[in-house]
């Protein structure tokens, strides 16, 4: 979706008017640590995605909350936006956050074969103690 002013000023105000609801209106525990990552509104602001982010194993349980207490988030959303539509709502698990933690852990855990000093063509640098015969 094309980005400018308007539009990213309306999506922040949908994320933080969603995220005051889900924190302070919506009494479900299985929506307790879920975090609004970000909000998209369409032109016409009669539909709008919602990313969450959670723990990785509560994927499951949280989708099935939030689809349980959409149609008590939209009519709350509607009040507190006060748009002449109310947005169909459309949530979706934001997995990035657990995407970067497992390319960190991948790079924390370097292979020994790094370690070997390689040639300008990449290929092992024979010691200088060593002799190869052949």
């Amino acid at each position: 979706m094309k980005q400018n002013q308007h539009s990213r000023r309306t999506n922040e105000l949908a994320r933080v008017k969603l995220a005051n609801i889900l924190l302070f209106e919506i009494s479900d525990p299985d929506l307790a640590l879920v975090t609004i990552t970000g909000v998209e509104v369409s032109v016409d602001k009669s539909y709008l995605r919602a990313y969450v982010s959670c723990d990785a194993e509560r994927y499951d349980e949280v989708t099935a909350a939030l689809a349980r207490a959409k149609g008590r988030i939209r009519t709350l959303l509607g009040r507190a936006l006060g748009w002449r539509v109310t947005p169909e709502l459309d949530f979706r698990i934001d997995t990035t956050t657990d995407e970067a933690e497992a390319i960190s852990r991948a790079l924390e855990d370097v292979p020994p074969t790094l370690a070997v000093e390689k040639d300008e063509f990449g290929y092992p640098v024979e010691g200088a103690g060593e002799t190869s015969e052949g």
